[in-house]
């Protein structure tokens, strides 16, 4: 990939024979596994759910793109209850647990809700409240588990493990629908015994503290209030401008359900396979995950992030491009440029932004980076479903396009070319860098 050869390499790469970093820690192996058997319950329900809401309760895209941000921001802002939970005691693994636990019980709040949109949306919220719960102390376990010189790699594998279960799950809702004729309850319950086998995982396998051997080094923290800790790290001047480049490149990245929504219109495919649009995504992100990594720790993990977004980029301009020929020349393109975009984004902003914070406010500091991006996809999610409400769909691709060009060039500026962390130090002698604000 083209990726690895960008970016300068200012710090040598670990010596080939002495074997560091070649291992991923056993805790990251056990929290790709939670997320892998997570995934496949959530994704089995989620797969059917904006084809469901759109064509079967006829809500319109206005009204899907403003409940799908609401959930979303919801579940944003609960991650900072999370954060701060995780890092006051709570402990990390106990508060991933309870977010786990509600996710798996949202299952049976669709199952009585039956078609009642409201219990629809109560069960939707308690899923989303959950998933923001979980991340931001799962993935402090993640940074915390691993050498900073790694965390690329660390993600990579996370991240694969749980596309997995995102590859999964729609697969199995597709055969049980098939198998019971559309028997939508199977579903759920299904659904809700995979979730609960995914908690109790967590709680046999995943351990509760730091592993045992030597800790990753790392700056030391600054003392906060514990009141304010939850938000110490917006004082360090490289993650804030991490945090400012996330929040503005989300503000231009449209939701997938609305990518999928738009394929299924632009090829007219018939409502059975739409449910099977996220497996070709799903499948590209299982694929590049790990060589994203593990690029990402060789070159730094800034370029990785922004080349991600102009993938994003070319999922908006081949949703635009005139529709002639087989149907696969639109298909292909977009499930593999958004598998491209996730592949090299979302694991890569947490190992970019996790070696920037103090240990003991590191679930803190990454619900707020989380929170900050996932509230600025809110504002995307309501403004294109207004978009595409008013003006059309075209109109609204054509508002996305723009506004992902000019947040590509305030995200090239924003993000410092070489915050702490972004490349670790190598080699056995090689001391923390010192904090940075380029």
């Amino acid at each position: 990939m083209y990726l690895a050869t960008t970016g300068r390499r200012d710090t040598p790469a670990p010596p080939r024979g002495s074997g560091a970093g070649r291992r991923v820690p056993g805790a990251v192996l056990a929290l790709g596994t939670v997320s892998l058997v997570t995934d496949i319950s959530s994704e089995m329900v989620t797969a059917v759910l904006p084809l469901y809401l759109v064509l079967g309760l006829g809500l319109s895209p206005l009204q899907f793109g403003f409940l799908d941000g609401l959930f979303n921001g919801a579940a944003a802002v609960v991650r900072l209850l999370g954060g701060y939970a995780a890092d006051h005691g709570r402990g990390h693994k106990r508060v991933a647990g309870l977010g786990y636990a509600l996710s798996a019980l949202s299952r049976i709040g669709l199952l009585l809700a039956g078609g009642a949109t409201a219990g629809i949306a109560a069960a939707l919220a308690t899923d989303r409240v959950g998933k923001g719960i979980r991340t931001a102390p799962r993935d402090a376990l993640i940074t915390l588990s691993s050498p900073p010189e790694t965390l690329g790699r660390s993600f990579g594998v996370h991240r694969a493990m749980d596309t997995t279960g995102a590859l999964l799950g729609p697969l199995a809702a597709f055969a049980l629908l098939w198998a019971t004729a559309d028997a939508y309850d199977a579903v759920f319950v299904v659904s809700f015994c995979v979730g609960l086998l995914g908690v109790l995982l967590l709680v046999l396998y995943v351990p509760a503290g730091h592993p045992p051997g030597p800790r990753p080094a790392a700056r030391p923290a600054r003392r906060a209030p514990r009141g304010r800790k939850a938000f110490e790290a917006l004082g360090d001047p490289a993650f804030r401008r991490v945090l400012a480049a996330a929040a503005l490149l989300g503000a231009a990245t449209v939701g997938d359900s609305f990518v999928y929504l738009l394929l299924q219109q632009r090829l007219a495919l018939p409502v059975g396979w739409f449910p099977l649009l996220p497996l070709g995504a799903a499948a590209c992100y299982l694929l590049l995950a790990i060589p994203a990594g593990r690029i990402a720790d060789r070159v730094g993990r800034r370029l990785p992030f922004l080349y991600g977004h102009l993938a994003l980029l070319g999922v908006y301009a081949t949703l635009l491009a005139p529709a002639s020929g087989p149907g696969m020349l639109l298909l292909v393109p977009v499930l593999a440029l958004l598998g491209v975009f996730y592949a090299t984004t979302d694991g890569v902003l947490m190992a970019l932004a996790g070696p920037v914070l103090p240990a003991d406010g590191r679930a803190s500091g990454l619900a707020v980076l989380q929170t900050g991006q996932a509230l600025a996809r809110m504002l995307a999610a309501a403004g294109f479903g207004a978009a595409w409400t008013v003006r059309g769909p075209d109109t609204a691709l054509w508002a996305a396009v723009s506004a992902l060009l000019i947040a590509l060039v305030g995200g090239w500026a924003l993000l410092p070319r070489t915050p702490s962390g972004d490349r670790a130090p190598a080699g056995p002698d090689a001391t923390t860098p010192e904090r940075r604000t380029a």
